[in-house]
């Protein structure tokens, strides 16, 4: 989370503030302790939305009863989420702010290579060196990292709104628009203006959001961030899909909906070849780096199991 002076910020869960203060990420002169503002955690079903507060922790949204029920893509993404024991303290305002995954960026101290994102204008390093776990789409030359957040994802796919508050007042931002591509400024990493704060995000109670999966393919099932993930919700009839909503994790600088894909697969049916044959059309602009071009292939093949398995669910 961010706050209104240059050099101060906001500590919640401190999963993700510590370690950039640690890096040399950040190195704010105040820290705001907010963790005693209880107004902030709460998980409610009120009517037509459930609404999470941002201090709510990752655990906490995962097992609540509401969430699991009604929209369990939710409740898989934040359990999916880094382990059991960071899951206890991490908030998931704090998560879905999390800045991307690059190593090259993430290094401890100033880096010795190219990172825009630490030294605007010094270039990419990994868009011509490792970049096995970077974006395949949305990247531009100033940075192909990804966003790592689970439960971004997932809001995303709900068609949720975050709702901020800061010194303009309020601000509610669609779940999808929150985060950023990195153009030619990729030190931004979403849309959250200096001292504003999340406060909670609402998300639609639409019964098709109960047929929801999260798929999470990784290197190490313990922790480890996502190679690709997927957010999947099919909303069917006697077999067919009669609309669907698919966002990918890990493969851009934010979660990637898959739009074509999702008009295409409306009329097909729950069948591994009939999906992969409506989301064909949505990877024809995937641009893979040297050494990530197996993401395509996985991405796709992830996107069809969780496809089904959302369709599965009763």
């Amino acid at each position: 989370m961010t706050a209104g002076r240059e050099r101060a910020a906001f500590l919640a869960g401190g999963t993700e503030i510590l370690n950039w203060m640690r890096l040399g990420i950040a190195a704010p002169d105040r820290v705001i302790d907010i963790t005693r503002v209880e107004e902030l955690r709460f998980i409610r079903a009120d009517g037509d939305r459930i609404s999470v507060g941002a201090l709510s922790t990752l655990n906490e949204i995962g097992e609540h009863a509401v969430v699991v029920r009604d929209c369990p893509v939710l409740a898989q993404a934040c359990l999916k989420a880094a382990s059991a024991q960071i899951r206890n303290p991490a908030t998931v305002g704090g998560n879905i702010l999390q800045k991307a995954r690059c190593a090259y960026f993430r290094v401890e101290g100033d880096p010795p290579w190219p990172c825009n994102k630490r030294q605007p204008g010094s270039g990419c390093a990994a868009l011509s060196g490792e970049n096995r776990h970077h974006a395949i789409f949305g990247w531009s030359e100033a940075c192909v990292a990804t966003q790592p957040s689970d439960p971004a994802v997932a809001l995303a796919v709900l068609d949720a709104e975050i709702h901020v508050r800061g010194s303009n007042g309020a601000r509610v931002i669609p779940a999808y628009e929150f985060h950023r591509l990195p153009g030619d400024d990729p030190g931004r990493d979403n849309v959250l203006e200096p001292g504003a704060l999340i406060t909670h995000s609402d998300i639609p109670r639409a019964s098709d959001a109960r047929r929801s999966f999260y798929l999470k393919v990784r290197e190490r099932e313990s922790y480890e961030y996502a190679t690709v993930s997927v957010a999947a919700v099919v909303n069917g009839k006697a077999g067919r899909i009669t609309a669907a909503r698919i966002a990918l994790g890990s493969v851009a600088h934010k979660p990637w909906r898959l739009t074509v894909a999702e008009k295409a697969m409306a009329g097909a049916r729950l069948d591994a070849r009939e999906i992969d044959a409506a989301l064909a059309p949505a990877f024809a602009d995937a641009r893979p780096l040297a050494h990530n071009a197996f993401k395509i292939e996985l991405a796709r093949r992830a996107a069809v199991r969780a496809l089904l398995e959302a369709g599965a669910v009763q």
